[in-house]
C-alpha cells in the first residue's frame, strides 16, 4: 500500500490551502488566476493521492471534511516553510526579499507605517503585511504564527518570546485645552474620576496601564466611558466630553494643532518602552530578522524625527502646546 500524499505536488497543496482559506472554488480560481475546472482538477488529484475525501460538496459550496481540516493545517505549515526556504536562499545570495508580516497594537499604528516605509526604502523587494489590533488580538496572532513580529508596549508573559526595546514611549492624560482641569491646582489622579475618564476596551494595553497607574497610587478607578478605538477617544476628548490617557505618539497631530493638551499632572508624561517581539520556537524569516535589527538601530531616532514629544499645555498664558522636539532619554 502506497503512502498517502506520496505523489502530491506543491501546486496541489497550495491550491488546497487557498481553497481552505477562501471556502470557494470560484474565489480560489480568481486569486490563483486559473479556471475553475483547473482548480477542481488539482483538488481531485490531491484527493486521489490522499486516499480519502478532503471536501464535502453541496449546492451551498464546498466544506472541508475532517481529513481536509487536518491536511489544511499541514498545508499551511508546508507552504510557510517553503516560503521561508526561498527567502533564506535569497538572503544567502545577498538579496533581501519575501514578505514581512508585522502585527502592531492600535496605539502603535501611528508610528509603525513610517518605520516600515523607511525599512522598505532600504529593501524594496520586501513586501509588507501589517495587522493592527488590540493587545489581546496581536498576542493571539503571534501565538498562531500569523505574524512574524509584534510591536507593543510590553512582552506577553503567556508566550515564550524574544523581545527587544527599540524606543521610548511617552504617555499622559489629555483633554481639550479649554477643560477645567487644565487650570486645576495640584491635580491628582483622584480628580480625574469626576471628569468622565475615557478608556479603551479590556484587552487593550493602554487600558491595562491606566488600571496599573490607579492601583499603584492607591486610588479607585472610576471609568466614565469605554471605547474601542483611540480615534474615538481623541474625538470625544477634543469635543470636551472627558479626559483620557493616551500615547503622545497616538495624538501628536491633535496636540500640535491645539485640539488636545496634556493635563498638568505631576510626574507625567510617564515613559514606557516599545518592544519588537518574536516567538522563540519559530525561526524568523530573513526580512523579519532584518526589520528587528533595523528597529533596534534606527527606531528611536525615526520616531522622534517624525513625531516629537509635546510639552503640557500652558494654561497660564493659554498658548498652544510646544511642537518643538524634546527628545527624552
Amino acid at each position: 500500500m502506497s503512502s498517502p500524499l506520496k505523489n502530491a505536488t506543491l501546486r496541489q497543496i497550495a491550491t488546497f490551502h487557498t481553497l481552505a482559506r477562501l471556502g470557494s472554488v470560484s474565489r480560489t480560481a480568481e486569486e490563483m488566476h486559473l479556471s475553475q475546472p483547473a482548480i477542481s482538477l488539482q483538488l481531485g488529484i490531491l484527493e486521489d493521492s490522499a486516499g480519502t475525501p478532503l471536501l464535502s460538496r453541496s449546492a451551498r459550496g464546498v466544506k472541508l471534511t475532517d481529513a481536509g481540516e487536518l491536511l489544511a493545517v499541514y498545508a499551511g505549515r508546508i507552504l510557510t516553510l517553503w516560503r521561508e526556504a526561498g527567502e533564506a536562499m535569497a538572503a544567502q545570495q545577498g538579496q533581501m526579499a519575501g514578505t514581512l508580516r508585522v502585527g502592531a497594537v492600535t496605539t502603535a499604528e501611528y508610528l509603525v507605517p513610517q518605520l516600515l516605509l523607511e525599512f522598505v526604502k532600504l529593501h524594496p523587494q520586501v513586501k509588507v503585511k501589517l495587522r493592527v489590533g488590540n493587545r489581546a488580538e496581536i498576542v493571539g496572532c503571534l501565538s498562531l504564527q500569523e505574524i512574524d513580529l509584534a510591536i507593543m508596549g510590553r512582552p506577553p508573559v503567556e508566550l515564550k518570546t524574544s523581545a527587544a526595546v527599540f524606543a521610548r514611549h511617552p504617555m499622559a492624560f489629555v483633554a481639550a485645552p479649554s477643560h477645567a482641569l487644565m487650570r486645576a491646582p495640584a491635580l491628582t489622579l483622584g480628580d480625574l474620576n469626576d471628569a468622565n475618564l475615557l478608556v479603551r476596551e479590556r484587552g487593550s494595553g493602554t487600558r491595562s496601564t491606566v488600571e496599573h497607574l490607579f492601583r499603584e497610587a492607591g486610588v479607585d478607578l472610576v471609568i466614565g466611558s469605554e471605547m474601542s478605538s483611540n480615534e474615538a477617544i481623541k474625538q470625544m476628548c477634543a469635543a470636551g466630553f472627558g479626559v483620557a490617557f493616551l500615547s503622545l505618539h497616538a495624538c501628536m497631530l491633535e496636540l500640535q494643532a491645539g485640539l488636545l493638551a496634556q493635563l498638568p499632572l505631576a510626574g507625567h508624561p510617564i515613559e514606557r518602552d516599545w518592544y519588537v517581539i518574536g516567538i522563540n520556537a519559530h525561526p524568523m524569516p530573513a526580512a523579519a530578522v532584518a526589520f528587528e535589527a533595523f528597529l533596534r538601530s534606527n527606531g528611536q531616532a525615526l520616531i522622534y524625527s517624525r513625531r516629537p514629544p509635546v510639552a503640557p499645555h500652558d494654561a497660564a498664558t493659554d498658548t498652544p502646546p510646544d511642537a518643538g522636539p524634546k527628545p527624552t532619554a
